[in-house]
């Protein structure tokens, strides 16, 4: 039997994962974990994140799994908890900016609070958290960033303004963070789920019809599942992508290549 290649290796490594105590987030951080990276998880309910931390510390005798709740639309948290997080266990090798809501409604009758609310947890956050340990990748010379973007980058449907736009802006901030960063070591790049069986769904999944939908207009023919999102999610995250930036990868069963 060959050895497994060392480029998907992430032993040693520290990554973020924001949005991580359940759905893709959470699948992320297992796959990390399962590559050998030390993983931090995050999101705004501390108990969830540290029963989800628990869970897989039992899970993978051995994995080293740390709940660091802070909110992410919070620009003076987000700083307080990168200081505590440099200080306690070194700057992050790997970020993901996975945080995301949705929230549908006709645009004549969305209330701005909720459009606000969506694009500051899918965009906003990704800008401000980005940025904040970007800092110290710079000074570092190195890093790896993973915005979870989404088959909205690309198609719509109604009902989905502000999560279309969020994410669409933040494939284009996705490229600017590579014009900025990549001359200094760093490595952004977007990963672009299809549709997902997540909570987020739930509702989607369950109308026979939508699925319907879905799985003929999906080439793969069924709904995505978290586990697509890990092999692409380790691979951005490891040596094997060092000359890979400002792309945004879909993971979506061919959805966006056909009509």
């Amino acid at each position: 039997m060959l050895p497994a290649n060392p480029a998907f290796d992430l032993t040693g490594r520290l990554a973020l994962v924001t949005g991580s105590g359940r759905g893709i987030g959470h699948a992320i951080a297992r796959g990390y974990a399962l590559a050998g990276a030390r993983v931090l998880l995050n999101g705004r309910d501390a108990d969830r994140l540290e029963a989800a931390a628990t869970a897989l510390r039992a899970e993978l005798q051995g994995a080293q799994v740390r709940a660091v709740p802070f909110d992410v639309t919070d620009a003076v948290a987000v700083e307080e908890a990168c200081e505590a997080i440099v200080a306690d266990h070194g700057c992050p090798d790997i970020l993901v900016n996975n945080a995301g809501i949705q929230i549908r409604g006709p645009l004549t009758e969305l209330p701005i609070d909720d459009w606000r609310q969506v694009v500051d947890t899918n965009l906003t956050s990704g800008f401000v958290v980005g940025r904040t340990f970007a800092r110290h990748m710079l000074r570092r010379g190195s890093g790896k960033i993973v915005n979870v973007c989404s088959v909205m980058n690309h198609l719509v449907r109604a009902s989905v303004a502000p999560y279309a736009a969020a994410k669409s802006g933040l494939g284009g901030l996705t490229r600017v963070m590579c014009a900025e960063w990549a001359p200094h070591g760093i490595q952004v790049n977007g990963l672009a789920p299809g549709y997902i069986e997540t909570d987020l769904n739930a509702a989607l999944v369950a109308d026979p019809d939508f699925t319907r939908w879905i799985t003929g207009r999906t080439p793969a023919g069924r709904w995505g599942r978290v586990e697509d999102l890990v092999g692409p999610a380790v691979w951005l995250a490891s040596s094997a992508a060092d000359f890979v930036n400002g792309q945004v990868i879909y993971v979506d069963g061919g959805m966006t290549a056909v009509i």
